[in-house]
């Protein structure tokens, strides 16, 4: 007796495809629930994160560090720049460049944000073991490999695991 359809490996490999999509789809709504009272945007939190730990950055510079936004994101900061939470800043030595900094508004917005998002972080805490999150990233790592998404994550989370073989605990 062969296995049906539901057992083939084509349809493991489906299922874990519309599992990694229904994880993300699921992450992103419980991320929209907790920045809704924040008045934020996913892409606009990860622009505080970022900013968070490496400012003062240039734009090209932030580009390379986020994940949710892909490309140039000029029109993500001007968006925080109107809203005064982000500033531009000349650069000292490059007077053509241009420096990205939180305001002290935007300082008080991301340290609500690390609040709002540490609340989903304790829910994956809670429902992974640290050795389940290490495996889950170093696979999506391996998944990830090769691609442009993959060397942005790797600048953004350079402690991480580079290649496909590499474990590390959860911490």
């Amino acid at each position: 007796m062969t296995a049906g359809p539901s057992h083939s490996p084509r349809a493991a490999l489906d299922e874990l495809r519309y599992l990694l999509l229904a994880a993300q789809r699921e992450g992103s709504r419980r991320l929209g629930e907790a920045l809704r009272p924040l008045g934020l945007t996913p892409s606009q939190a990860e622009v505080l994160d970022v900013l968070t730990e490496h400012q003062p950055v240039t734009l090209a510079a932030l580009g390379r560090l986020l994940v949710c936004e892909q490309g140039s994101p000029s029109r993500l900061v001007e968006s925080l720049v109107q809203r005064d939470l982000v500033s531009r800043v000349p650069h000292e030595q490059d007077k053509r460049a241009v420096l990205l900094e939180l305001t002290p508004a935007g300082q008080s917005l991301a340290a609500q944000l690390g609040e709002a998002t540490g609340r989903l972080t304790t829910t994956m805490a809670e429902t992974l073991k640290a050795a389940d999150v290490a495996t889950l990233t170093r696979l999506l790592h391996t998944l990830l490999e090769g691609t442009d998404i993959a060397q942005t994550v790797r600048n953004r989370f350079p402690e991480r695991p580079s290649g496909p073989h590499d474990v590390r605990a959860a911490t």
